[in-house]
């Protein structure tokens, strides 16, 4: 039988022959040491040329595509592809990894770059968006990562003069990107004029902003800033590949095959054209270039590197060679030199020297070469063709023998014969032909038998037999020459075989694996003499096995190079190399074979380091000598923890809740309890299936854990203290080398963890075991990597050097050190692999000890096995360092000593009954328990064992028994007794014990089971205790010495739940799993009655108090009666149950506890109830772990409660003691009995109450208010979704097919009519005189506007109070109150929800804001900070909350800021807003949180309130933990919507509420409620710093005492109100900030007012339009002022000049169109209602006002001679009025006809016609004043009009973009000149086109600012400013014109 182990010897790859130059670019590079750095297929290779010399990284396990130089020219990056691609940066002289970069890319990695001073590395993805990223390489970390383009990127380089920017390139673009916090914002290249817009290949970038780069045309175009300022043409005959800058100037490398070189000016040094040159040939292509001092690099397409020396460039040096592209398949051996000869689908053929590692021979054939062969002579290559042909050369010259075309298809596989006397040629046509080598190549044969494909043959040594293995996996055998196939397989016993190619055979069944049928093994090729055999499979790994390996599922060892599939493997003649060829990378391998007895000496070698180790992890056969499995060790690695309902899983259950609760609503719910509980003592400790999980702390405290606590136990008080910050089971714990803090992990994340101090090491229980390195301060992920696929018991970090662990398990001991974000694995050498259970770090940092599953101990030095000693008899499950020696514990029950080299034993202890020391809390279950635990300290040893104990052992022997829980197994059954202090429990662990409840908290008897028991009850004297087993049967025992009384079994199901009838107990009702209860009378030990009638599994029993009637609870939900003792079935009403007197009540069902069931209870049972005998509050136990407490009895559905966490996974059990006093509960799988001490109301004020409060708030939210439901329920919707904001109908302007005009048609050529028509007369006045200039370009000048409606908070102070800062729309707006001056920050790309100032000296007016984000691009910046007074971006956020941000918040110091997501978890995040780095993020309620601060003396404390919470946050690490604001200390209070934070000293919290109440604080509990601090919500407060008072805005009518606003003291509990003189019926304040002396206030109204504190002045800054859309906007015709109409029933006039509102007029409707007369006395208003007004301007009277239509009127205008006036409205109708005739105003006309309704209407020149934009998108001319309709184009095109403020016509075509499809332009005006046009439109963009734009997609200039919909904006006289009018943002942007220089 073959040895099945795997092979000893080895391979090393000792050359590489290639260079990858297809599909990749600028990889070849010098390194500082003067070699060569590139890649070939999955190898980075550092080549030596003056020693021809090659070294090899192996690090990656996929192709390797691109590659970076670190700038000091050491190190090296290189990504690769793949599924999950990483990068690896090494070291060119070492070739050791340094860091690995993973998680963050998919498909592959297509470039990369160094910065200048080489901290940071970008990266390029493959994926579809082609992600860019920004690493901190040496931590792993990704510092930022944006969206890169949606086509290639070919080239990205960071611009080496200018911090934090970075060029990229590729199909059709450039991109110029700046780096600012944690995002990356990119600006387009813009070509412009200057070159066509063409894919750029590859950049450089130089000093002063330029950057060079190279385009597909073979230009170079060079760019200053974002713009394209000239082209060097001709630089290159076709595209430009590669670049290359260095301190001379720069290089660059084309498809022409030319190299050019510049100087740093970009002018031409010299050219060097390769194709010219001795080794060039035509349609050579330069891929890559490197310059450096007078050596120039040069990599070619087909997989040459050239060195050019500069001042001989004449005469290239080829110093690699390798094949072109295209598949490599052939590959053949010289049978006596050390040769092999390639063939490949680039049709050439080449011969190799192995010796020399070079090139020696080169020919071109007709056709690609698929096979080839060296006879036996060595005189003859056969090479086997794709096109089915063969052609035989001769190897000395390589002239042509035969060519020979039998075949149509390719040949896969020729061998010539041992004796050379013949040539087997194998087809794809299923066929092998015999040729005579003599005969000049003659067919002598042919063997037909193959069904497929022919792949691998081998000749016999005798040449008389052939061998064959075909494609359907079939191995046929043939006689020789003649082909006929041999049919009967004895002749073939003796043959033996010359070669062995074959992959089907005996000889090599082992190297398939064991359970599949692929064939993904191309090649073998089996080594006589030393008995191996290579093979070559698909995944690009080259295997060593033993040969013949006959077994399936060998051993082997396997090598990492290739990276696809390997075609072809064969020895060398003399067996010392294995040449190996990749298909798709067509590259060669050799390796170099060190046999058994050399591989011996090299072993202090460093093994060569690579990914996965050689030594054969995959192989899955176990040896030969497996070593009998340990049970124990068994169970535990097939445990998974999973389970049927997670508590991740609640928010969505609870969502999906929320609708059913809407509806139950209405009902009254009942309030929670007033008590309360507090875990007081856990029985149990978790030793079944974790180890090590035991320590003492500094002051001799115990810590373990059991269920979801972290126990601290003291043993001088025999008390326990509890951690209670999981929500899952514990596996796994971990104490601080100084012992005092502690690290537990949890079901689903962690399983073991060790740690250093500042270091974490866990290991996850995911399939991989992957193992995470956690700097545990910051809750930083540090590195990871997949472990192994065998279960990892042990996890340990060198305490010596932290960047060093071990881990250890199922039989594998590995040895790790980190490299930036992966860690790098080699295997423990040691001879046969056995489990590690435990490992420990020795006396110095290379020594490692481990404990096996077999009882020894294995001593390790580095990785090196040193020997091993035998300790235990079984497993060693845990061991432990000392000063000088070592503890370990096994399973046999024995605790040794040891010495510090385990060389002697120096003392054992035995763990036995016997040797308890009188102290014991508790008894031994058995002697000899398996130790699971062992840990030192304080003079003790600390044991834990399997079942449950914890022991501490004297060093004198004495042994104590401190705690002790139920084993593995669930426990259901809990009993309290009657009138003791005492409860049993009874388990499926098969034990039956009694607990003492009371202080000495011990188990006072225990007693095994035959089976294990799920019920248990004592009699009512407390004698007798009733058990109920699993098999069926019960027992009735004893209940103090728990000996038999007597047994009964009668049923084959589980029994259920067994109780005694009340007072003298004369029955005993038992249920059972079969649905039944039995009856018994205890006196005569008779079954006297059964209940039948259930349907299904009985789940609770209750008794009444006369002992005669029985209730039933069902698992099918029943609720049944049954009268005592016949078991007759009863129906009860509900109404009656309530009233019959129960003497327990355990049960779930019925009106009495209906409010019980939680929301989620679909999917959750309630699994246990006890009622208090006091019978006020009901206890339940559930699913989930929670023991909750109702108040009884819990009417109405879904009661509050209080609810407790601290089991693990259902609870199965709860009861109340004899006395009320304490409530034990026990969990199932927990295993734990947990004591709960019940604290009434009394003792309850001083204590912090550790319940949660129900989940689901009370509805009554303390009323509705108008304002706070608009803001929770708006839906922020971002511009690039908008829709029309008009109802339009019809075909788009750009989209409409255009009628040929009569001049057209008759090939008239007129110039267009415009305002500005030759005949002077028709000039407009305000031009007279004036040169016109058009208009360059808009500027922001000044914004009305302030968003107050739906915002909070968002008016500061800055400088001392000189400046203030508010936002409106996407601007930030800063204005200066002495000169009113506004300045903007514009860099936001959508609405801002949210500002905040930091408050810290150290940041002086640092800002920052949040916007809307678009919902599904991860791109959109959501946080800008920025520096208030000179606008720089100080840095960007970007994070995931979807929809936007709402509230932003400073950290006290500054530094950190919190954002809060209005995404549906409303998740809150911390950033280190300087770095752009998330600190901490977590789903923050499940509804709207409209504010979260920090403490202002915090920066790990914050508060965030919404609808309906307020809850309290920590951030711990990189965790946010929270509690909810606890309101039960306050009679009758209840949880309200809060709208505003406000901070007092001693940890006080004030919250404004939506009733005007404001609630105080301490800590998270409720202290004081002050009453109508407002009569309305309180919507913001504000906490002075300096002095701590506190403002408070909120709703209110303004009366004598009270206002809007209020000025508090520290404790809110005296206050000064203040009225503001607004004018409004009810004020309402929307933000409020205290400066010195004066507070600023923000309204609803849009209003920012400041009031001085000493006099109460009011002194209005900002003024707005409350509601929007603004609709109306007119221009006064002569001076700088307008007006503005809007939909808050107020028209307004505004001053430019003087930068304020002049006047308003408030109309009582909805304003929607407004104009001036020609002179400017007169102002027509149009209103929604259809009422239209005039007033004179001077006096503001109503001149007249009429309404004639019912629906709402969209324009207004004057005719210019003033005598009409025309009035458009939505019901398809213009009507027109005769001013002369007085202000009666009787309609003389009106237009018929018009498709839709009136968007725009301009008046003539002449005030003869009136054009109409109407919303069908057509344009309709009529005459004035009689209405009639002009239709002959002819007519119109003559008309001049007055103004043109029409979207449609043919003159304005251009205006309407490409992308609005769902949106419009919306509104337009030609300037004064008649030169330019300005539109608005959907999306809020202004835009500024030339007039006439008649040509579609015109080029145009655009601004952004306004929210979506814009609905009007005009000129203002003279041309010099555009005011826009914004729909969404009720805001009025003013532009200054700039014009154009003469």
């Amino acid at each position: 039988m073959a040895d099945r182990t795997a092979p000893n010897c080895h391979l090393r790859l000792e050359w590489v022959y290639g260079y990858r130059g297809h599909q990749c670019r600028n990889n070849l590079y010098y390194t500082a040491a003067k070699e060569i750095v590139y890649f070939v297929a999955g190898v980075g290779v550092v080549y030596n040329t003056r020693e021809h010399k090659q070294k090899f990284y192996l690090g990656h396990n996929d192709d390797i595509i691109s590659l970076a130089l670190h700038p000091e020219r050491v190190l090296v990056a290189t990504g690769q592809v793949g599924k999950e691609p990483y990068i690896c940066v090494w070291d060119s002289y070492t070739v050791q990894t340094v860091s690995i970069l993973k998680d963050m890319h998919t498909h592959g990695i297509a470039c990369l770059a160094f910065d200048l001073d080489g901290q940071c590395l970008v990266s390029v993805g493959l994926d579809s968006k082609n992600t860019i990223c920004v690493w901190d390489w040496r931590q792993g970390k990704v510092l930022a990562a944006a969206p890169g383009h949606t086509d290639r990127i070919f080239d990205i380089s960071w611009d080496l003069y200018q911090q934090s920017k970075l060029v990229s390139c590729g199909v059709k673009h450039i991109k110029f990107w700046s780096l600012c916090g944690n995002a990356l914002t990119p600006k387009r290249g813009v070509f412009g004029k200057t070159g066509d817009l063409q894919t750029i290949l590859c950049l450089a970038c130089a000093r002063d902003e330029i950057t060079y780069s190279g385009a597909l045309n073979g230009e170079i175009y060079v760019w200053k800033g974002i713009n394209l300022i000239r082209t060097v043409q001709g630089a290159h005959g076709s595209g430009i590949f590669s670049m290359n800058a260095c301190e001379e100037g720069f290089a660059t490398g084309g498809r022409d095959g030319c190299i050019r070189l510049w100087d740093l000016n970009f002018k031409p040094i010299t050219v060097i054209d390769l194709r010219e040159t001795d080794q060039g040939y035509k349609g050579l292509s330069v891929r890559s270039v490197c310059w450096r001092g007078d050596h120039i690099l040069v990599g070619t397409q087909d997989s040459e590197i050239f060195e050019v020396v500069v001042h001989d460039r004449t005469k290239p040096f080829l110093i690699m060679q390798g094949h072109c592209e295209g598949e490599l398949w052939a590959l053949a051996v010289h049978p006596t030199k050390p040769l092999a000869m390639t063939g490949s689908d680039d049709r050439s053929v080449r011969i190799w020297s192995l010796v020399d590692h070079a090139l020696i021979a080169r020919c071109n054939m007709e056709e690609p070469i698929r096979c080839a062969a060296v006879s036996t002579d060595g005189i003859h290559l056969a090479l086997g063709m794709k096109d089915g042909s063969f052609t035989v050369l001769r190897v000395r010259d390589m002239t042509e023998v035969v060519h020979i075309k039998d075949r149509k298809e390719a040949i896969h596989e020729l061998k010539y014969s041992p004796d050379g006397a013949h040539l087997a040629v194998g087809s794809n046509d299923n066929s092998v032909d015999i040729y005579g080598v003599v005969q000049r190549y003659k067919k002598v044969g042919e063997c037909v038998g193959s069904s497929s494909f022919i792949t691998h043959m081998d000749w016999s040594t005798d040449s008389k037999y052939l061998q064959t293995n075909d494609g359907n996996g079939r191995r046929l055998f043939y006689r020789m020459p003649s082909g006929k196939e041999v049919t009967n397989r004895e002749e073939l016993k003796l043959v033996q075989w010359s070669s062995w190619t074959c992959v089907l055979g005996p000889e090599v069944n082992g190297i398939w694996p064991k359970y599949s049928d692929i064939n993904d093994i191309n090649s073998v090729d089996a080594n006589f003499n030393s008995q191996v055999l290579v093979t070559a499979d698909d995944y690009g790994l080259v295997k060593l096995f033993r040969y013949p390996c006959v077994r399936k599922g060998a051993k082997f060892k396997k090598y990492l190079g290739h990276s696809a599939h390997i075609t072809n493997v064969r020895w060398s003649h003399d067996y010392q190399w294995v040449i190996t060829i990749g298909g798709a990378d067509h590259s060669v391998f050799q390796w170099k074979f060190v046999p058994e007895r050399k591989s011996k000496e090299t072993l202090h070698l460093a093994p060569q380091e690579t990914l996965v180790d050689s030594h054969s992890e995959e192989s899955d056969s176990d040896q030969s000598d497996v070593p009998e499995m340990d049970s124990e060790i068994e169970q535990e690695t097939q445990l998974t923890y999973r389970r049927q309902v997670y508590k991740e899983d609640l928010p969505q259950l609870k969502e999906q809740c929320k609708e059913k609760h809407r509806a139950m609503a209405m009902k009254k719910r009942e309030q929670a309890p007033a008590s309360g509980l507090r875990l007081h003592f856990i029985h149990g400790y978790r030793g079944y299936d974790c180890r090590s999980n035991l320590f003492y702390t500094q002051t001799g405290e115990i810590v373990y854990h059991v269920a979801a606590v972290g126990v601290v136990y003291n043993r001088q008080q025999n008390t326990q203290r509890f951690y209670l910050g999981h929500n899952d089971d514990i596996l796994c714990l971990a104490i601080h080398p100084i012992k005092d803090y502690v690290a537990t992990g949890q079901v689903h994340r962690m399983s073991v963890s060790a740690a250093d101090g500042k270091r974490l090491a866990s290991v996850g229980l995911d399939d991989n075991h992957t193992i995470v390195l956690w700097e545990w301060r910051k809750g930083e992920k540090l590195s990871s990597i997949r472990g192994s696929k065998d279960k990892i018991f042990v996890i340990k970090i060198n305490p010596y050097m932290p960047d060093k662990l071990i881990t250890a398990g199922v039989k594998h001991m590995k040895f790790w050190h980190r490299a930036g974000g992966g860690l790098i694995g080699k295997k423990g050498s040691m001879g046969k692999t056995e489990t590690m259970m435990c490992a420990v770090y020795g006396w110095t940092e290379e020594m490692v000890f481990s404990g096996t599953c077999a009882g020894d101990i294995c001593i390790w030095r580095d990785m090196f096995l040193v020997k091993t000693v035998k300790a235990h008899d079984g497993p060693v499950f845990s061991m432990h360092t000392l000063e000088k020696g070592f503890v370990t514990g096994g399973k046999d029950g024995i605790v040794a000593l040891w010495d510090d080299t385990f060389e002697r034993c120096l003392k054992t202890y035995a763990i036995k009954r016997a040797v308890l020391a009188p102290g014991s809390k508790g008894l031994l279950l058995e002697d000899n328990p398996s130790i699971r635990a062992i840990s030192l300290g304080h003079g003790h040893i600390l044991v834990g064992t399997k079942n449950g104990e914890i022991l501490e052992v004297d060093k004198n022997g004495p042994i104590t028994l401190l705690v002790q829980g139920h084993m593995e197994g669930e426990v259901w059954g809990l009993a309290t007794h009657p009138h003791l202090p005492l409860c049993a429990t009874v388990s499926d662990d098969k034990t039956l014990r009694i607990w003492d409840l009371s202080p000495s908290h011990c188990m006072l008897a225990v007693r095994k089971l035959k089976k294990g028991g799920r019920c248990c009850c004592f009699s009512p004297d407390g004698k007798a205790l009733a058990v109920g087993l699993n098999d069926g049967s019960f027992l009735i025992v004893n209940a103090d010495t728990l000996e038999d009384l007597v047994s009964f079994h009668h049923r084959k199901d589980i029994i259920s739940e067994i109780r005694f009838s009340p007072v003298t107990g004369k029955y005993l009702a038992v249920a059972s799993g079969d649905s039944f209860v039995d009856i018994y009378n205890v006196m005569s030990s008779k079954r006297v009655g059964v209940c039948k009638g259930s349907m299904n599994y009985i789940t609770h029993l209750d008794w009444d108090k006369r002992g005669k009637l029985l209730q039933v609870n069902t698992s099918a939900k029943e609720q049944l009666f049954f009268e005592a003792p016949r078991g007759k079935k009863q129906t009860i009403p509900a109404t009656e149950v309530d009233k019959i007197d129960w003497s327990t009540w355990t049960c779930v069902l019925g009106s009495s506890c209906e409010g019980i069931w939680p929301v989620v209870s679909e999917v959750t049972e309630v699994t246990s109830a006890c009622l208090s005998s006091d019978r006020k509050l009901l206890s339940t136990g559930d699913d989930l772990g929670y023991v909750k407490l109702f108040k009884y009895p819990v009417k109405g559905k879904y009661a509050k409660f209080k609810r407790y966490m601290a089991h693990s996974t259902h609870v199965t059990n709860v009861r109340w003691s004899h006395d009320d006093s304490l409530l034990a509960s026990v969990g199932g799988f927990d295993t734990c009995l947990m004591i709960w001490s019940h604290e009434t109301e009394g003792c309850r004020e001083a204590r912090q109450c550790d319940s949660e409060e129900s989940d689901i708030e009370s509805e009554d939210d303390g009323g509705y208010d108008s304002d706070v439901t608009r803001e929770n329920e708006i839906i922020y919707v971002i511009k690039a979704l908008s829709t029309n904001v008009r109802p339009m109908t019809g075909v788009k302007p750009h989209l409409q097919q255009k009628e040929p005009s009569v001049d057209e048609r008759q090939g008239v050529v007129r110039p267009p009519v415009s305002r500005a028509p030759p005949m002077p007369e028709k000039l407009q006045t305000n031009n007279v005189g004036k040169k016109k200039r058009p208009i360059e370009d808009l500027v922001l000048e000044l914004v009305f506007g302030y968003r107050g409606n739906d915002c909070r908070n968002n008016v500061h102070y800055l400088n001392e109070g000189a400046d203030i800062i508010y936002h409106t729309a996407s601007v930030g707006v800063v204005l200066n109150l002495t000169t009113a001056c506004q300045s903007f920050y514009l860099e936001h790309s959508d609405d801002i929800l949210c500002l905040t100032v930091n408050q810290h000296p150290k940041f002086p007016n640092v800002v920052a804001t949040g916007q809307v984000v678009f919902v599904f691009s991860a791109t959109s910046p959501s946080i800008h900070v920025w520096e208030a007074m000179n606008k720089q971006t100080l840095s960007v956020l970007r994070c995931h909350h979807s929809r936007g941000v709402c509230s932003v918040s400073f950290s006290a110091t500054g530094k950190l800021l919190l954002s809060v997501g209005l995404d549906p978890q409303h998740t809150l995040t911390i950033w280190k807003w300087q770095e752009g780095a998330k600190v901490a993020s977590r789903a923050g309620h499940t509804q709207r949180i409209f504010v979260a601060e920090f403490r202002p003396d915090s920066d790990t404390q914050f508060v965030s309130v919404g609808i309906k919470h307020v809850r309290f946050w920590t951030l711990a690490g990189r965790a946010l933990l929270s509690k909810k604001g606890v309101l039960s200390s306050i009679e009758d209070a209840r949880m309200q919507t809060m709208l505003s934070v406000a901070f007092g000293a001693n940890n006080l919290t004030f919250t404004g509420t939506i009733s005007g109440d404001v609630c105080v604080w301490k800590e998270h509990l409720l202290v004081r409620i002050v009453a109508k601090a407002h009569t309305g919500p309180v919507f913001t407060m504000y906490t002075t710093l300096r002095d701590g008072l506190i403002v408070t805005g909120g709703k209110e009518r303004p009366s004598k005492e009270g206002g809007a606003l209020k000025l508090w003291d520290q404790e809110l509990k005296r206050c000064r109100a203040f009225r503001l003189e607004t004018g409004q019926i009810i004020d309402c304040v929307r933000s409020v900030c205290r400066g010195k002396g004066k507070i600023l206030v923000g309204t609803r109204n849009a209003e920012i007012i400041e009031v001085g504190e000493k006099n109460a002045v009011c002194n209005i800054l900002v003024n707005g339009h409350m509601d929007g859309p603004i609709w109306g906007l007119g221009a006064h015709p002569t001076r700088d002022v307008f007006l503005s109409a809007a939909e808050d029933g107020t028209v307004r006039l505004w001053d430019i000049s003087e930068r304020k509102m002049l006047n308003k007029v408030n109309l009582g409707h909805p304003a929607r169109a407004v104009s001036y007369s020609p002179e400017g006395d007169m102002v027509a208003i149009g209103m929604k209602n259809g009422e239209f007004i005039i007033l004179l301007v001077t006096s503001l009277k109503i001149w007249g006002k009429k309404r004639d239509q019912r629906s709402a009127i969209q324009d207004i205008r004057f005719s210019p001679d003033s005598r009409y006036l025309a009035v458009g409205s939505s019901e398809n109708a213009v009507d027109f009025y005769d001013l002369t005739l007085g202000p009666q105003l009787n309609r003389i006309n009106c237009c018929r006809d018009i498709p839709s309704f009136v968007m725009q209407m301009d008046f003539s020149a002449d005030s003869c016609y009136v054009q109409l934009s109407t919303g069908a998108y057509k344009r309709v001319v009529y005459e004035v004043p009689s209405g009639k309709q002009v239709s002959e184009q002819a007519v119109i095109d003559r008309i001049t009009w007055a103004t043109w403020t029409s979207v449609l016509g043919d003159e304005v075509v251009g205006i309407w973009s490409r992308n609005t499809d769902k949106a419009d332009v919306t509104c337009a005006c030609v300037s004064h000149s008649g030169l330019n046009i300005v539109t608005g439109d959907d999306f809020g963009m202004v835009k500024l086109f030339d007039f006439p734009c008649p040509e579609k997609f015109a080029k145009h200039k655009r601004f952004l600012g306004h929210s979506a919909h814009l609905t009007n904006i005009c000129f203002t006289s003279g041309d010099r400013f555009v005011v826009s009018a914004g729909g969404d943002d009720r805001s009025l942007f003013v532009w200054r014109c700039v014009h154009a220089p003469h």
